[in-house]
């Protein structure tokens, strides 16, 4: 079962099954065996034929499959193998520039399987809003930073917050989940990760997805919320459920519905800690 706010995904390459078996077991919410940019053009069949013959049993944690680019001629085989297998829980679709191809894919797909759209140019970017509510199968937005980052010849990290707000604005706007933020490259540098993870909760991300296990607990704790967090949002709730309307609490702090959201979701991620 999928927890309510998933905050870790961790991607494994679909060519290495004994690398997505350790995954499943990492303490990761999610696992994302990717098809795509972790996996050789010689080795795209043999990554499909395995990953499709993992899934053919219910895995012990939810696991997407990222496919490769809708525009390579390894997307339609990915889709064919696996999006009918028992044990896959979503599709993650690589650098989606239009609405169009959402819905593409949805009707190409089981009903309902839930799919996730990645953002990694700047036409995928300004695209964003569309992209989020193209179909009903699209559950949530994310970008894909690495090739974001070369697309508009970014330097320096600052120059991609742009585009992040953007996303996380769109998918708001859509009513889709806040989403997560992409991976942090250097799997050494775990201080620069949680700085990084800081960052990006500030702007509105929640969670990250992750390409080393030893990433996991940095993020994990960087999006829990702090003893401070929480003893406030109990003091919200406690206030909510004995006045009326909106108010102010002793500290100054203004409580009003969007407020008592915030502070739900605020003890719904304590539950993990």
């Amino acid at each position: 079962m999928t927890a309510a706010y998933p905050l870790t995904w961790l991607y494994a390459p679909g060519d290495r099954p004994q690398v997505v078996a350790k995954a499943l077991t990492c303490g990761a919410d999610i696992v994302v065996i990717d098809l795509e940019d972790a996996v050789a053009p010689d080795r795209k069949a043999y990554a499909r034929a395995a990953t499709a013959d993992l899934l053919g049993d219910l895995p012990p944690i939810p696991v997407h499959v990222r496919v490769n680019a809708l525009d390579t001629p390894w997307a339609a085989p990915d889709i064919a193998a696996v999006a009918r297998a028992p044990g896959l829980c979503a599709l993650r679709l690589p650098k989606i520039t239009s609405p169009d191809e959402i819905v593409r894919i949805a009707r190409r797909t089981v009903p309902g399987l839930p799919l996730y759209a990645l953002l990694e140019t700047a036409l995928g970017v300004e695209q964003a809003y569309a992209v989020a509510t193209a179909h009903p199968s699209l559950r949530g937005i994310a970008l894909g930073e690495a090739d974001l980052r070369a697309d508009l010849g970014v330097r320096h990290d600052a120059g991609l917050d742009w585009s992040r707000s953007r996303v996380i604005v769109a998918a708001r706007a859509a009513g889709l989940p806040p989403p997560a933020q992409s991976v942090h490259p250097d799997i050494r540098d775990l201080e620069g990760l949680a700085a990084s993870c800081a960052h990006g909760r500030a702007l509105g991300f929640l969670g990250r997805a992750a390409i080393h296990p030893r990433q996991l607990p940095v993020i994990e704790r960087a999006y829990l919320p702090t003893e401070g967090e929480i003893e406030q949002a109990e003091t919200i709730l406690k206030a909510a459920a004995t006045e009326q309307g909106a108010q102010a609490l002793p500290d100054g702090c203004f409580v009003d519905a969007a407020v008592v959201t915030a502070a739900q979701r605020t003890l719904s991620l304590a539950r993990r800690r």
